[in-house]
């Protein structure tokens, strides 16, 4: 640490996590070091045409690298840890984090092309503490559904910040999972000067269900239904992954794990001994699946975020080729609380269900199974804090005002509570906090092997094509004769039926033929982009008082004889 007559210079950074939900992160300089809290990733709502994943913009970061100290996981959800190939793919920065966090950050590192050798991770646990230039940064075990949860706390001169990453408080969690509270309630005996705190769950009115009771109703569902189980799960959910594979062993059921990443996740979490098969027998493999009772059968459809849910779109479509169809008698059995932005896919994927004649029952028709903080939990870990300033994040914008308001409830006034933007910067000067000028934050955008390359006119070109097609019309010209060579072939997709729409397609022919004649025999300086500008705008006019839609319109125009005048040319 620094000479302690010097006083530091501290910001706080939020890079990513407010106002959606997702995508965490965020950054704490002190003088010339950067410390970076959570690197998480987003998986993208419908109106994402295409996009795979939006990471949050590390532009700052990758400007300021040389002052990044490390990267410190609160935990090892996609949310917190799923970003970190695109930064430590290209910077070897040092990753820190307990051993659960660590090894699944090592496998999403492994299954990127661009960090598969990065190796740069550190484990640490609840009794680390390191000491940097500037700070010391130590942790704290938290209740969450994933192992090895921690909350992170970054001590100054000037006071402790403390971020708390996903949490909750559950009086009845397994050893594994329990809250440190005497070492939250030791640190707010310091002087805590700001807590970034979790708002996924600030909204609602409900005490989450303690996991013992989870459990007990899991068994229940396995226990009374007596055809095959079909439970739909996300991979990284240990807690809840040990609770089904109890329960199905408990009923003398088999286990059929489906999904990219469940097999690993499993090994690593039963090589930790954070998950335990106590029944060899319990889980299936490939070649013994068919010789099993269908009755007997437990198939767990894991994935990410809401993919569980759209795999089981699949399984209900009698046309489309999975392993598994659902059929009647089969129990569906959702295990995974999908976001909000999934409610249509949710509402949609049970009624297709109901309609193979299986039954389905959500975990959330009758529990409270969040793995996020409530306005209980919200405010025990304000009170155990003590902290003089509160940053709601985590969550969308309506969360986070939420959980402003349940601050405020326990005495934080609120001129010390800040509602945030990304690219928003909250310095600290005389005792105090204010937001300063702010830095770029937005969305980096991934489609395939593109990052950031997907912009907003790329959007909104497939919003177009999404929902008014695309009109591509063909024309050869003469310029020498200035004329059309032959009628132009006119090509439509997802705009009108071809067959049907014969006279709107040749008015279309028409006016494309008048308006390049037009341009030749008028225009002084021939330009090819003046042309088919013409062309689009005048069919953009005409299609829209036909159809009321305007679809992406697409003019190619060729030339005839272009390459036999190169030849003469050249002669």
């Amino acid at each position: 640490m620094r000479d302690e007559k010097m006083s530091q210079k501290i910001k706080i950074m939020i890079l990513s996590g407010v106002r959606e939900t997702g995508k965490n992160m965020y950054a704490v300089e002190v003088n010339d070091e950067i410390y970076i809290l959570d690197i998480g990733l987003q998986y993208p709502d419908n109106d994402l045409y295409g996009i795979d994943v939006v990471v949050p913009d590390m532009t700052y970061i990758k400007e300021n690298i040389h002052k990044v100290v490390g990267i410190f996981l609160s935990h090892g959800h996609a949310d917190a840890i799923g970003a970190l190939p695109y930064l430590v793919g290209d910077y070897d920065i040092p990753v820190f984090g307990a051993k659960m966090t660590i090894e699944l950050a090592k496998i999403v590192c492994s299954n990127d092309p661009r960090s598969k050798k990065f190796n740069n991770f550190h484990v640490i646990d609840e009794k680390t503490a390191i000491d940097f230039a500037e700070a010391t940064v130590s942790f704290f075990k938290t209740t969450h559904s994933v192992p090895d949860s921690l909350g992170t706390v970054i001590k100054t001169q000037e006071g402790e910040i403390v971020y708390t990453g996903d949490f909750k408080f559950d009086q009845a969690a397994l050893p594994l999972y329990k809250t440190d509270l005497g070492r939250i309630a030791q640190i707010g005996n310091e002087n805590v000067i700001a807590l970034l705190s979790d708002s996924a769950n600030a909204e609602s009115p409900y005490e989450n269900s303690n996991e013992t009771d989870i459990y007990d109703y899991i068994l229940d569902t396995f226990s009374y239904h007596e055809g095959r189980i079909i439970v739909a799960q996300v991979a990284s959910n240990i807690q809840r992954m040990q609770q089904i594979l109890d329960a199905a062993d408990k009923t003398h059921r088999r286990v059929y794990l489906s999904g990219m990443d469940a097999e690993k996740i499993l090994k690593t979490a039963m090589k930790l001994w954070y998950l335990e098969i106590k029944n060899k027998e319990l889980l299936v493999t490939n070649k013994e699946l068919s010789k099993i009772d269908q009755k007997d059968l437990v198939v767990i459809e894991t994935g990410k975020m809401g993919e569980p849910i759209k795999l089981l779109q699949k399984m209900a479509n009698p046309s489309a080729k999975t392993k598994f169809n659902i059929e009647k008698g089969d129990l569906v059995f959702i295990a995974t609380t999908p976001s909000h932005s999934l409610d249509t896919t949710f509402a949609k994927t049970r009624d297709m269900i109901y309609r193979t004649d299986a039954e389905v029952k959500a975990l959330g028709d009758d529990m409270h199974p969040s793995g996020n903080a409530n306005k209980t939990d919200l405010q025990l870990m304000i009170n155990l804090l003590k902290p003089a300033n509160v940053i709601p994040v985590q969550g969308e914008y309506r969360l986070l005002d939420s959980h402003a308001r349940i601050a405020h409830e326990t005495g934080i006034p609120y001129q010390n509570i800040f509602l945030t933007k990304k690219g928003d910067v909250l310095n600290y000067e005389n005792g105090q906090f204010y937001i300063g000028k702010g830095i770029d934050a937005g969305d980096t955008m991934i489609d395939g092997i593109g990052v950031g390359d997907i912009g907003s006119i790329v959007l909104r070109d497939r919003e177009l094509l999404a929902d008014d097609g695309v009109f591509i019309a063909v024309a050869t010209i003469d310029r020498k004769k200035k004329k059309v060579v032959a009628k132009p072939k006119i090509t439509a997709r997802g705009f009108v039926y071809m067959r049907t729409s014969r006279d709107l397609l040749s008015e279309s022919s028409d006016l494309i033929v008048k308006e390049i004649t037009d341009y030749l025999q008028n225009s002084k300086d021939f330009d090819w982009s003046d042309l088919k500008q013409g062309v689009r705008e005048k069919l953009n006019h005409f299609l829209y008082e036909q159809t009321n839609r305007h679809p992406v319109i697409l003019p190619v125009i060729m030339e005839v004889n272009q390459n036999r005048h190169r030849k003469s040319k050249s002669k």
